[in-house]
């Protein structure tokens, strides 16, 4: 029998979700988002003449000799303010254990709805885009204000976990493309994803976006029974990506575990060594907690 999962989001105790976002959002402290700006620089912008009580550092000296008076270099900054938000949406993300709130494309969206409450509330634009998920699911794109965290809010709810990331070799291409158009210096770039079904290169592919003075973090979004493989029993497991059965045994567990440790590593060499960002995080983990952890490694 095919699982619900693949059907619709278990939300558990994290509905409604425009209301826990603002909760959220509320509990992150005050002055803990600053303009998205890490890694923007300044470019030239031309000159000016020169008035009195300019600032005397940007004053070009030589343009006395060629122009017999003074001008004033100026300098225009080229940022994207934008926060953009991508949503793992395959079927893997609909998974929820025992002792996880929801299914983990729930947690993700939560946090990732209470940042863009964050950053609009700061004056930043913000936008959405989706992993796998639902065929009629559109991205929302970058805009600012109140109606832009209610269009995020609703694309979020009307999601589902479908589509598998192994199969449809595509499906990161879509969203990649789209960033590494989109995305200029100094835009943020936060992906949630449980990084298990997705091809080999994506690590790779994902870390070229943090090129050109754009912020790239990874939340890795993990069930707890994911982190700890909590099964002491002989268990048949049915990967909800992949068509992969397998049936555990007494060495499972730390064969696991091992496995899941060099994925983590190298995804964590992988962005930062292109000056990335990469947070590991379970979905029993406090939403505020996660917001702020994200946000510190933006800064």
């Amino acid at each position: 029998m095919e699982l619900d999962l693949r059907r619709k989001v278990d939300w558990g105790s994290l509905a409604p979700l425009r209301i826990r976002a603002r909760l959220v959002a509320e509990g992150v402290y005050a002055g803990a988002h600053r303009s998205a700006r890490k890694g923007a620089g300044v470019e030239f912008g031309g000159h000016r003449a020169y008035t009195p009580g300019d600032d005397l550092r940007w004053l070009d000296v030589r343009s006395l000799l060629r122009h017999d008076h003074l001008l004033v270099r100026q300098f225009e900054t080229e940022t994207d303010r934008a926060l953009r938000l991508v949503v793992d949406a395959t079927a893997s993300m609909g998974y929820r254990g025992k002792s996880a709130p929801a299914a983990k494309v729930a947690w993700a969206s939560l946090v990732a709805a209470a940042l863009a409450r964050v950053a609009i509330r700061s004056g930043d634009p913000v936008g959405l885009g989706f992993i796998g998920g639902s065929p009629d699911a559109r991205p929302v794109p970058v805009s600012g204000g109140r109606e832009a965290f209610e269009r995020i809010v609703d694309a979020l709810e009307s999601q589902r976990a479908r589509g598998d990331a192994i199969a449809d070799v595509g499906v990161l291409d879509r969203v990649l493309g789209a960033l590494a158009r989109s995305a200029r210096r100094g835009s943020v770039v936060v992906i949630f994803s449980d990084l298990l079904d997705l091809p080999p290169e994506a690590a790779d592919r994902i870390a070229t976006i943090a090129t050109r003075g754009r912020v790239v973090v990874v939340v890795q979004t993990l069930d707890p029974d994911e982190a700890t493989f909590p099964f002491t029993e002989t268990v048949r497991l049915e990967a909800l990506e992949g068509g992969v059965t397998v049936e555990t045994d007494e060495g499972a567990r730390e064969r696991y575990l091992a496995r899941l440790a060099e994925l983590q590593q190298a995804w964590k060499e992988t962005l930062v060594g292109r000056g990335a960002s990469f947070l590991p995080m379970t979905t029993d983990r406090d939403p505020v907690s996660a917001v702020r952890a994200i946000i510190e490694a933006v800064l």
